[in-house]
């Protein structure tokens, strides 16, 4: 039987059973692309090898591709649309850490500059710029921000309603008033929906916004922008570094207000949407900044206040 068939029959599967499958269904379309117009059974072990290295280092990508092969091919076994996996046996052991990019605010000032109509692509220029700031702003996944529809951005009470979050766990969000301003013009200027769609971000012509079609536009306006690591990493800015920026300058700004960090960082992590605190810690990259208030505190707390 035919790979492309296969696919789509296990991804209606794991969707009529509740599951989200976003991610996954990316991963198996993009197999299939990469396969071609092939039969299960004509698919070898380097093909697969290939698709699964991709190109430049091995990342925490891989092991989360092979994952989601193994459950394809598990499937179809078990319908008798394949004999055998071409599968490795098991996934590498990833030995790179990735580290999320903090911008600064001058990276922030230069990526709202660079903002023109003919970067924003099929977006207008006041629907990039909006999107950008509620990424920041607010710590907001860009699939959260995607899938808000009008009824959930309450700008009177300050308040947003995320409802499509990670886990399937809804939150209220508090939004402070230079944001709600940013927003509330935004309205006034965001394009006319084109008939059902009822997003509060939407294209020039009225339809909902893709996470690849935000993730094309934003590295364009990256480079416009000039911003870039510099630090050696194998990754660029992306736009969920916009989280991580959001939650290192909470922090930075708590620790020179002298409050106690420790305790607010429950407020953070139920603000951001996560499950746990240790799911908040990943978003905590250690800048200098950081570092800095983080030893000063330390030392005020353990030695009397000096740090020498």
């Amino acid at each position: 039987m035919k790979l492309h068939p296969v696919i789509e029959q296990y991804i209606s599967l794991k969707k009529s059973l509740g599951f989200r499958f976003d991610t996954s269904r990316r991963v198996l379309m993009a197999f299939s692309r990469a396969m071609g117009d092939v039969g299960l059974g004509d698919i070898k072990p380097p093909a697969v090898r290939g698709f699964l290295d991709g190109h430049g280092p091995v990342t925490t990508f891989w092991p989360l591709k092979w994952r989601i092969l193994r459950g394809f091919y598990r499937f179809a076994q078990a319908r008798g649309f394949a004999h055998r996996s071409p599968l490795p046996t098991q996934a590498p052991k990833v030995t790179t850490s990735f580290t999320p990019y903090i911008y600064t605010q001058q990276d922030l000032r230069n990526l709202l500059r660079a903002i023109t109509p003919k970067r924003a692509a099929g977006l207008s220029s006041a629907t990039l710029r909006a999107l950008l700031l509620l990424l920041y702003g607010a710590g907001f996944r860009i699939s959260e921000a995607l899938q808000l529809e009008e009824t959930d951005v309450d700008l009177k009470n300050c308040l947003i309603h995320v409802r499509c979050s990670k886990f399937f766990k809804a939150r209220l969000v508090p939004i402070g008033p230079s944001l709600t301003q940013e927003l509330e013009d935004y309205g006034g200027k965001r394009p006319p929906s084109n008939g059902s769609n009822g997003r509060f971000f939407r294209t020039k012509r009225g339809a909902p916004i893709s996470c690849c079609a935000a993730d094309r536009i934003f590295r364009a306006l990256r480079l416009a922008a000039g911003v870039k690591r510099t630090d050696g990493c194998y990754y660029q800015p992306r736009l969920h570094d916009l989280r991580h920026a959001a939650a290192v300058h909470r922090l930075v700004s708590w620790y020179r207000e002298g409050v106690d960090v420790s305790s607010l960082l429950v407020s953070l992590s139920v603000y951001l949407g996560h499950l746990d605190l240790s799911a908040t810690q990943k978003y905590l990259t250690m800048t200098p900044e950081l570092r800095e208030k983080a030893s000063k505190r330390f030392a005020d707390y353990a030695l009397g206040g000096s740090d020498e």
